[in-house]
């Protein structure tokens, strides 16, 4: 059984992602810090004839992710494709910026993208085969007022890609980088930016199915035309 591994996989994005990739028969290895949040998910891809299994890691932490990429190695299967989807936008002044937030944004969106992805790379490279792709913000292409921390980590992450890319798309290894430009169809948008989310009725903020379907895209590219980086946004989304 292929196992498709998304780390960060919440109620939206990753969430969406994970039962895509299920629909399509791989195993969806499902991983947040709190594995019983995870319930719901698994529970809905296996009501659909799915296959998932949910892993309670810290991203951030070395042995964790050791840990739960060998557990899936040895007891679900090869990873095939793996997901970075961590978030970590806590928008602050730099005046008011603590040295222990910034640090914990960077190893939650780029510190935690290199352990994971470091981890799957051993596996897939002497198998010459795999797709990594690395959910990202506009912040990674420029900084705004207030996310110094955040579009500090994501510009981070991005560099990694672009190196893995290079280096590992020798190897038959498809690393990709997407920007998710536009709010999407969560809670937190409906909840706090109600004005924003009444344009889903136009479909002007982003579906999380919808990304997802751009994902197995990515995924079924052949290497004779592989996508590194690529963006999507609403249709009215100013850019």
């Amino acid at each position: 059984m292929r196992a498709a591994l998304v780390v960060g996989a919440g109620d939206a994005t990753g969430g969406a992602i994970a039962r895509r990739f299920a629909n399509e028969g791989f195993t969806a290895c499902v991983s947040r810090r709190n594995a019983d949040k995870l319930a719901p998910l698994v529970a809905e891809i296996e009501s659909t004839g799915g296959s998932a299994r949910a892993f309670g890691s810290d991203a951030r932490r070395e042995d964790q992710v050791i840990e739960m990429v060998d557990t899936i190695e040895r007891d679900v299967g090869p990873i095939e494709v793996f997901v970075f989807n961590i978030g970590a936008n806590v928008p602050a002044t730099v005046l008011d910026e603590t040295a222990r937030k910034y640090f914990k944004i960077w190893e939650m969106a780029c510190f935690a993208g290199f352990l994971t992805a470091r981890e799957v790379a051993k596996r897939m490279v002497p198998r010459g085969r795999g797709t990594m792709i690395f959910t990202r913000a506009t912040a990674s292409l420029r900084g705004g007022v207030r996310f110094a921390a955040f579009a500090g980590a994501k510009h981070a992450l991005r560099a990694l890609a672009q190196s893995l890319a290079r280096e590992l798309g020798p190897k038959n290894i498809h690393v990709a980088h997407s920007i998710i430009d536009g709010a999407i169809d969560t809670a937190f948008i409906r909840e706090n930016f109600p004005e924003r989310y009444a344009l889903r009725e136009r479909d002007g903020i982003l579906q999380p199915d919808h990304i997802a379907d751009a994902y197995w895209h990515i995924y079924c590219q052949p290497c004779s035309a592989w996508t590194f980086e690529f963006d999507l946004r609403p249709w009215l989304e100013s850019w």
